[in-house]
């Protein structure tokens, strides 16, 4: 079992940036795809990046071109940096790694994006 822990978030004005981490309690954080998530009030939970064991990434059409997403695979980190950040990217982001029979989720971390 992996234990997945987000930090980061917090409050950024429009058009600002915030980097998002997730630390992996283990060294196979690269052995697997993994993902960031987020889920805003009142809305379903949703893909935001993606990146696979072998590096390649995926990100959801609101966020191309804004967020990019990162691992470093000696520290065992995963990575979100945001910029240019907008009311709508206000929610709470989780990291994810499904393996094998497990599916592991960090707490989440807030992002508030508000002038």
């Amino acid at each position: 079992q992996v234990h997945l822990v987000e930090s980061g978030g917090g409050l950024a004005q429009p058009g600002g940036s915030l980097r998002l981490s997730c630390a992996a309690s283990d060294d196979k954080l690269s052995s697997y795809a993994s993902g960031w998530y987020r889920q805003a009030p009142g809305k379903q939970r949703e893909l935001v990046a993606a990146i696979t064991a072998e590096g390649s990434t995926h990100y959801a059409d609101s966020v191309k071109g804004r967020f990019t997403i990162s691992r470093d695979n000696a520290k065992n980190m995963m990575y979100l940096q945001m910029n240019n950040l907008q009311a709508e990217d206000t929610a709470v982001y989780y990291c994810r790694q499904p393996r094998g029979f497990g599916d592991y989720w960090g707490q989440g971390t807030q992002v508030t994006v508000s002038s």
